[in-house]
């Protein structure tokens, strides 16, 4: 899917522009600059074409200069990465040195350009949109993000310009390796592509944030996703930081089953606990690899030890499988690829209706429901309604009144008699007429 990229320095609007394509409030706007610290990722859709859209931000450095360069490298990152750029200027304050210096970065491009002048609230503001001619990138498009005004226009230019053609995804199994940087993404991919007893044939990334190949392995097929690093260094920490999460998005979206990496040096930190929620969002399959782990030194049960740390600080997640690996001298590498094809056999797994009310609704029968304003609640029974992810309908006589602690309950209730082992699950809740 196209990725569309909005750039432009801060309090231009960005985040408001980025809330109003999307349809939503997911971004949190000020009036103050540099308030988008999260950069935020969603999807667009405009007369039937659907793209991705990456609010990038309008961070501050300490200093003017930094300021610069900033600004400078997010566009350059911004050519690099996306199909296509939303260039947002301010339509009330008119052409500034810092709009002047992203306009140099996009002229070098031959991806298509949007120039948005936010701001032009009327007709008559509207006439500050002339002076963007001399950015040389094209007609300007006067908009008011925050109302909405003329902002069709705008994105009927824009998706014009996005490619109507999509690479076909592969079909089989694919395994996306996701992770702070430098924890060795990279490194196990390139453990696991490097034995000559495995047939590897390099497939071009349907996207520009992964490198994706085939590999064969104990008969089957499947495909690694590695979240490759960025192509040219960056100076400036929060860029490096938007687009790591950008194409860690990316990768979960497309996988179907994502491999977690851990610095065993480092431990289970913010940042990995986020991917994680991030993962089961997105209900894909999830495995957990503490990598490096040739550099710790052990004692008896250490990996237990570790295991009982991180499921006490992810109590959500008792279904996620903990390994520990070593990219380095390539200690269980094939482990990983095993577990995830279980994993994916699991997400595909259907449990017949007979077997699912024969194992929980005796549960049900002995645990019932807690009466809920003034209503007994009944279960009368369950079925799964779809795979990958299991998704599972529970029908009852008062579903609106089902509470959270029960819910709960029975999902731990439906691993404990069928072990959905690094698998997301989903239960609906439905009306028994």
């Amino acid at each position: 899917m196209n990725l569309v990229a909005i750039v432009g320095r801060p309090n231009v609007g960005k985040s408001t522009l980025f809330n109003r394509i999307i349809g939503s409030r997911e971004a949190i706007v000020e009036d103050t600059p540099g308030v988008t610290r999260d950069r935020l990722y969603g999807k667009g859709d405009w007369n039937g074409k659907k793209f991705e859209l990456i609010d990038t931000g309008g961070f501050i450095p300490g200093t003017e200069d930094m300021m610069e360069k900033a600004i400078r490298e997010q566009a350059v990152l911004a050519i690099e990465e996306a199909n296509s750029i939303l260039f947002v200027v301010d339509g009330n304050t008119g052409i500034t040195r810092y709009d002047e210096e992203i306009a140099i970065v996009l002229r070098t491009t031959k991806k298509p350009i949007t120039l948005v002048v936010n701001k032009c609230d009327n007709e008559i503001l509207d006439n500050n949109s002339y002076e963007f001619y001399k950015l040389g990138l094209g007609d300007p498009f006067p908009i008011s993000a925050v109302n909405g005004r003329s902002t069709g226009d705008f994105l009927d230019h824009l998706v014009e310009n996005l490619t109507d053609k999509e690479k076909p995804e592969y079909e089989g199994l694919k395994i996306a390796f996701v992770g702070r940087p430098n924890v060795g993404k990279s490194s196990i991919t390139n453990a696991l592509l490097g034995y000559e007893r495995m047939i590897v044939t390099n497939v071009p990334g349907t996207t520009r944030d992964s490198i994706d190949s085939i590999l064969k392995y104990q008969g089957k097929e499947l495909m690694l996703i590695d979240t490759a690093g960025l192509r040219r260094r960056t100076a400036i920490s929060e860029n490096i930081e938007m687009w790591s999460a950008v194409r860690t998005g990316r990768a979960i979206e497309r996988c179907d089953v994502a491999v977690i990496m851990l610095d065993a040096e480092r431990g289970l930190e913010d940042q990995d606990k986020k991917i994680i929620n991030q993962v089961e969002e997105a209900r894909k399959g999830i495995i957990l690899v503490i990598n490096k782990w040739d550099l710790i030194e052990k004692e008896v049960k250490t990996a237990d030890k570790i295991r009982k740390i991180i499921h006490d600080e992810m109590r959500t997640f008792p279904y996620m499988p903990i390994l520990f690996t070593s990219a380095e001298t390539k200690q269980r590498v094939f482990k990983v690829i095993e577990k995830a094809i279980e994993v994916h056999e699991t997400r595909n797994h259907r449990i017949t209706t007979h077997k699912l009310n024969e194992y929980l609704m005796p549960v049900f029968e002995a645990t019932p429901p807690p009466s809920s304003r003034g209503y007994d609640m009944r279960i009368n029974y369950v079925t799964q309604v779809s795979t990958e992810p299991p998704v599972f309908a529970l029908f009852l006589n008062h579903p609106q009144y089902l509470k959270t602690e029960y819910k709960k309950f029975i999902e731990r209730k439906i691993r404990e008699f069928f072990p959905f082992e690094g698998t997301p699950i989903s239960l609906v809740f439905r009306k028994k007429n």
